[in-house]
């Protein structure tokens, strides 16, 4: 007879696993970095350690800096030429705001993002710290607390100066962040945003360049771009393809013939992942995964069921025998097993990585079985027969005798 017990889940987390699997593309980009947002997984990643100029992804972290230290969206400033200081001279692109314009916060914040405007970035600058000095610095104690080893700001813009650098894996941290603020996520997600004003429309650098070059990439939803003379064609975006999250920074792709590279080269990583990819569920609540026989008991064996069901992010073709167990613990369960007893550990591992850990906990007692008690214990059997021989023997002796004494008389 069999019974189902379930086992109690120990622990289950994916914290930034690195798993870039070995996928050599041809890109134009010097550093990339795809990352599955839904497992926290790196999904493949080019020099994405190193330090490198980031142009105006720098924005992202400008933006967060800004939005956690303004009061009100909604409050009306006015712009002085100081906010606009410098940027014809270097070339910077702007969002098209002017000297005596009253705008609010949230305007200069999609001016930022948007059209990624150097003008409202010098104007938050201003508002929120009074000068650059103080707001790199708030750009900088934020990197620390965000724990990013290779990032050092020197502007907001993210104009090319001399120790103003970061890396993918640490612009991913400022973006993921960043995306935990609903405003930020409405604006980054935007194609176009009309001014408080009516003065214009914004419109996203992201989706003019898919339009503008026919690159069907349908399932990007947001992003921002960046070009200097450093840091070549850049992009870091979010995407959803059947409810699967993803994030692709690039940089250093070359500025050649007008060449978008940076979203070329975005739609080969993406489509070749979607392609081949997706979240499959690899086990289903129910699903047996350890059998363990008892000793002593009517329950010949006991089973261990799958509390809850695990999907995962795998290759299409991945079939459910590739997936591995590693059980350590007691191999057969007592009849006098107490109640709550943790049998021992199993860990589920796919593809090398162990993706869950469980806890095997007996839930409901066993009950005693004598004939199973005979079984492992086969010296009563002999002890029983050899007694039961003995018995027989000396009854049939004592019969014998009584049989002989009655011939005699």
């Amino acid at each position: 007879m069999k019974k189902s017990y379930i086992f109690v889940v120990f622990f289950f987390f994916f914290l930034f696993i690195t798993s870039a699997f070995a996928i050599e593309f041809n890109l134009k980009s010097n550093h990339a970095l795809l990352i599955n947002l839904d497992e926290q997984k790196i999904l493949y990643e080019q020099n994405a350690n190193e330090k490198t100029s980031i142009a105006s992804l720098t924005k992202i972290m400008t933006a967060i800096v800004a939005l956690e230290n303004i009061k009100s969206l909604d409050d009306k400033v006015v712009l002085i030429s100081r906010d606009f200081q410098g940027l014809q001279e270097a070339n910077a692109a702007v969002a098209g705001f002017f000297v005596g314009e009253t705008v609010t916060y949230r305007d200069l914040l999609y001016g930022l993002m948007l059209p990624s405007g150097a003008d409202a970035a010098q104007a938050l600058t201003r508002l929120i710290a009074g000068n650059r000095e103080n707001f790199v610095l708030k750009m900088n104690e934020k990197a620390k607390e965000l724990g990013l080893n290779n990032t050092n700001f020197v502007n907001e813009t993210g104009l090319d100066i001399e120790n103003h650098y970061s890396s993918l894996k640490d612009v991913a941290k400022i973006f993921q962040y960043a995306l935990q603020n609903e405003d930020f996520k409405k604006i980054i997600s935007s194609s176009s945003y009309t001014i408080s004003n009516n003065s214009k429309t914004l419109q996203s650098t992201v989706f003019k360049n898919l339009k503008k070059n026919n690159l069907e990439m349908d399932y990007m939803i947001g992003g921002k771009t960046g070009t200097t003379e450093n840091a070549g064609l850049c992009l870091a975006s979010i995407a959803n393809y059947n409810d699967t999250n993803y994030m692709l920074i690039t940089t250093g792709a070359p500025q050649e013939n007008n060449n978008p590279y940076n979203f070329i080269d975005a739609k080969t990583i993406y489509d070749y992942y979607i392609s081949n990819y997706a979240t499959k569920t690899i086990l289903e609540k129910g699903n047996v995964v350890l059998t363990l026989n008892t000793v002593y008991a009517k329950e010949e064996q006991i089973t261990f069921q799958m509390p809850e069901s695990i999907s995962l992010y795998l290759q299409k073709d991945f079939q459910k025998e590739n997936i591995q167990y590693e059980y350590l613990g007691v191999k057969e369960i007592k009849y006098d097993t107490p109640l709550n007893t943790k049998l021992g550990t199993l860990k589920i591992i796919v593809e090398n990585e162990t993706i869950k850990t469980l806890d095997i906990v007996l839930l409901e007692q066993l009950h005693f079985d004598f004939i199973n008690y005979l079984k492992y214990n086969p010296i009563f059997i002999i002890l029983f027969i050899v007694l039961l021989i003995v018995l027989l023997s000396f009854f049939k002796i004592k019969k014998k005798k009584a049989n002989y004494k009655r011939r005699k008389y």
